[in-house]
């Protein structure tokens, strides 16, 4: 029933399924400067009930509406023209993207009260620091990081807006596709100004197979054969892409990357603000995205954890939003995972443990690899662990800190640290297909720099005296991480370096001599 749904966490295909429908009964509309919230809310009842609506800033504001009806938004559409073809003119695509103008500005009052804005990107570093200074806890400044930088509700309602309004155009060829979301938009992992990964579904419900048995015949659809299913899905983006750049309102700088391990399109899609990449289902991701979702909803340590320490990586300079040998924060968030598995007591299961709960709906082979886990989250026992967030993060930065990355490797179906099977620098296992290592882009330096700033994080939180810091008004705790560790504490830095090979350690004293300005510039860009 929907009350017991309700009062329990809804599964992952629960939360993705009422989103998509939601985002089916939204239009998105271009308001005019001087709007009276209360005229437009009137006006657009008229077509049928507003369920919720928000606004937001994007070169002028933009309004996001919910009706109850999904009738509600033809009805509308039926209302509005096309835009007058002067000196354009119009590909007559009818999305639902629409611009309000007044039809008589001037004897309009402007509103007393303002509308009340939704920020949709995060607050810069400099300004989170500030905010932390006041917490009383490492554990309060980790809360107040997490609320800052994690997804709000209406930033989720407008990456699943997006994903539907390009499920429009390819419904215009593929009648019965989805387009969903994975990765950060749904592992409750994604933070504030992240892209959108979203993907295009042609796989039909279950219920189509029950009726394909009825009948005295085996039936089929022609359809065209290609050699590959990788060239199948090269042709259906390369399409789709050409048809976002050509006819796709608000679609901006499309580019097929159709040679890629995984084919994509990428697009800004501004209307939404979102810069996003379109490919074509890939079910492995989804699981990902799925484990981490039962991660992060099983313990608010779990995410609080993860976002301090992206955080952290960011400021560094130990992750980027270019690809190269850098960590990735996908990597970072499954070290911050194998780290709670190894705590005593555990704080989340061994993927091991959830395969071993899952029921028969839960089972999923997928190209042969076991990615079976139980989507119930009501089948995990909490964890008896109470540690502290104050702990946690000086224990994490420990723990890594003294890592024998020479030799062991990150595996999180097991929950334990295994001989590494090759010689990369950092080895953490790929969940679901075993034999892919998903840090294979890491080289050495990179991995010493992030020990490196492991040791000396955890050193600057031991040696802490948090009463003088607050006194002084200097930054302390989580605080004192997001500096970065500049010019005045490099000669600190070598003795605490001691066994860490000399020579990357000239190149990282190099790269910590960043002058703040510009790596606290690069910890707000992402």
């Amino acid at each position: 029933t929907d009350a017991e749904v309700s009062t329990r966490k809804k599964t992952f295909a629960e939360v993705q399924t009422e989103r998509l429908d939601q985002a089916e009964r939204t239009v998105l509309i271009k308001c005019p400067s001087k709007l009276n919230e209360k005229k437009l809310l009137q006006y657009l009842a008229s077509h049928g009930n507003v369920k919720s609506h928000f606004f937001f800033e994007n070169r002028g504001i933009s309004a996001l509406i919910e009706f109850s009806e999904k009738s509600s938004i033809a009805s509308l559409q039926d209302a509005v023209g096309i835009p007058s073809a002067s000196e354009h003119h119009v590909v007559p695509f009818k999305s639902r993207l629409f611009t309000f103008t007044l039809k008589n500005p001037v004897s309009q009052h402007v509103e007393d009260t303002p509308l009340h804005l939704s920020p949709q990107c995060h607050i810069p570093v400099k300004n989170l620091i500030e905010k932390l200074c006041l917490a009383d806890s490492i554990s309060s400044q980790m809360y107040i990081l997490l609320n800052e930088y994690q997804l709000t509700e209406e930033n989720i309602r407008l990456r699943f807006l997006a994903c539907s309004l390009v499920r429009d155009f390819a419904r215009a060829y593929f009648p019965d596709s989805t387009v969903k979301p994975f990765g950060s938009s749904v592992n409750t992992f994604g933070k504030l100004g992240s892209d959108v990964d979203m993907f295009l579904d042609f796989r039909d419900t279950g219920t189509h197979a029950t009726k394909m048995k009825k009948g005295p015949f085996e039936m089929e659809y022609q359809m065209k054969r290609l050699p590959s299913e990788r060239l199948a899905t090269q042709r259906i983006l390369s399409v789709i892409g050409d048809c976002l750049d050509n006819f796709g309102p608000g679609c901006a700088n499309v580019q097929k990357i159709l040679n890629a391990r995984c084919p994509l399109v990428k697009f800004s899609h501004q209307p939404t603000g979102f810069q996003c990449d379109l490919s074509v289902s890939n079910s492995i991701a989804i699981r990902s995205s799925e484990l981490l979702y039962i991660y992060g909803c099983l313990d608010s340590r779990v995410r609080a954890l993860v976002f301090t320490v992206r955080c952290w990586a960011r400021v560094h300079g130990l992750t980027n939003s270019a690809p190269g040998t850098w960590i990735t924060n996908f990597s970072l968030t499954m070290m911050v995972m194998f780290f709670l598995q190894r705590r005593s007591p555990p704080i989340i299961p061994t993927l091991d443990q959830l395969k071993e709960l899952a029921g028969e709906k839960d089972k999923h082979i997928i190209g042969g690899y076991d990615c079976s886990f139980v989507s119930d989250l009501r089948k995990i026992k909490p964890t008896k662990n109470t540690e502290t967030l104050d702990v946690l993060l000086g224990e994490f930065f420990e723990y890594f800190g003294n890592f024998d990355f020479r030799k062991n490797s990150i595996n999180l179906r097991k929950g334990k640290e295994v001989n590494k099977p090759e010689s990369s620098p950092l080895y953490i296992w790929n969940p679901f297909e075993q034999d892919l290592n998903i840090s294979k882009n890491v080289n050495q330096p990179q991995l010493e720099k992030f020990i490196a700033m492991a040791r000396e994080s955890a050193w600057i939180l031991q040696k802490e005296d948090k009463t003088q810091q607050m006194i002084n008004k200097e930054p302390w705790g989580l605080a004192a991480l997001l500096i970065p560790f500049g010019k005045n504490n490099s000669s600190k830095m070598k003795n605490r370096m001691k066994g860490i090979g000399s020579e990357t350690i000239r190149s990282l004293l190099d790269s910590l001599k960043l002058n703040n300005a510009s790596s606290q510039q690069k910890a707000v860009g992402k």
